[in-house]
């Protein structure tokens, strides 16, 4: 029962991924009036060799060109899949109110496919400043910090991307650079040469790693950015200032928490490792934490303001409306129990390098004394 129980997540996304080749392949051979067979035929095998390439190519961490071309490809096309499914279940809406021709539903569909894949792909690249303003206790200055996380560099995002991050920092003025997880997910752009733009920063620059860090080396990417001058935090408190900075590893907030995304067995969790590290009360406190759970823990910790990111809001629909109802902490700024918790959107993508609804950001949060 328990095996069972255990592959129910893959029985399920297989039953999806099945429904959605029956659909598409029934739709299209209704509007351009082709045999269903070789529209199952030809969803099966693009459905399939896109999804399940752009989880091998997450995993693989090859650094080869072959990988490296097929990747993006896989990537570009899952996007592209996404938006076909989205595009043709608009339509089916549509037509239930408006008799349209089957030949132009069809033709509409693909061209609708082909805007959004467009639009997601140019807005993506184009990041956005976001602007917090946070009144914290215990502090007697403001201070201004940037937030990246989820960059993602690999296969798609590259030096030039953390260069634009960089120069966006640059035009502002930032005390610190806080990175909360995911910068690297891949071995092929993993050098001194691609985080070479972070030197560029003549502020501390703070990092504690994400799933995605951790699928890609961890420890060598610790390791690479000590060098560089980055101040790595593993389950520690750094100081800027009066400011604590208490940087925590990707782990589970309790025993009982599930966590899909491959979390380091090692028991540790945010309920037991918080209450070890050295938090002055009296003094404000920052958490970086990859991913936006164990809130409970950080504000009982005496935690002023949780950082986070890991979701990327969904990236774009409909994965958007799923991300809503899987993490209660999606996107932007909450509050539990008078302690703040900001969510990124994040700074680069995951997969598809697409975005509808959402946008790539970093962010420069503010810090104001409390009142």
């Amino acid at each position: 029962m328990k095996q069972l129980l255990s592959l129910m997540p893959l029985i399920i996304l297989l039953g999806i991924i099945s429904l959605s080749i029956w659909y598409l392949a029934n739709r299209f051979a209704g509007f351009f009036n082709l045999s269903q067979k070789v529209f199952v035929f030809g969803f099966s095998v693009a459905i399939l060799v896109c999804f399940f390439g752009v989880m091998f190519a997450m995993r693989a961490n090859a650094t080869g060109l072959a990988m490296h071309i097929f990747s993006n490809i896989v990537a570009v096309g899952l996007g592209v899949l996404i938006f076909l499914l989205g595009s043709t279940l608009w339509m089916d809406l549509l037509r239930l109110f408006v008799k349209l021709p089957a030949l132009f539903s069809g033709i509409a569909v693909i061209v609708c496919t082909l805007l959004f894949s467009g639009y997601a792909l140019w807005n993506a690249q184009h990041t956005q400043v976001i602007r917090q303003k946070i009144s914290m206790p215990h502090l007697s200055r403001p201070i201004k910090i940037m937030q990246f996380t989820d960059v993602h560099l690999g296969y798609y995002w590259g030096k030039k991307t953390l260069q634009k991050l960089v120069d966006l920092t640059l035009m502002e003025d930032v005390d610190a650079v806080v990175i909360t997880g995911d910068l690297f997910d891949g071995r092929i752009r993993l050098s001194n040469e691609t985080i070479e733009p972070l030197k560029h920063l003549k502020v501390p620059v703070y990092f504690v790693q994400g799933n995605h860090d951790g699928y890609t080396g961890a420890q060598e990417i610790k390791a690479m950015l000590r060098k560089n001058g980055i101040i790595v935090l593993s389950n520690e408190v750094a100081h800027l200032g009066e400011l604590q900075i208490v940087g925590l590893d990707y782990m589970i907030s309790d025993d009982t928490s599930k966590d899909m995304m491959h979390v380091p067995r090692n028991g540790k969790t945010m309920q037991n490792v918080l209450p070890t590290l050295d938090i002055d009360r009296k003094k404000p406190a920052l958490l970086l934490h990859h991913n936006p759970t164990g809130v409970q823990y950080a504000q009982a910790a005496g935690i002023d303001l949780y950082l986070a990111g890991h979701t990327h809001a969904g990236q774009f629909y409909p994965l958007i409306w799923l991300n809503d109802r899987i993490f209660k902490y999606n996107r932007g700024l909450y509050n539990y129990k008078g302690m703040p918790v900001y969510v990124s959107q994040g700074s680069g993508t995951f997969g598809p390098p697409m975005r509808l609804g959402t946008h790539s950001e970093i962010t420069l949060i503010t810090l104001e004394p409390a009142i």
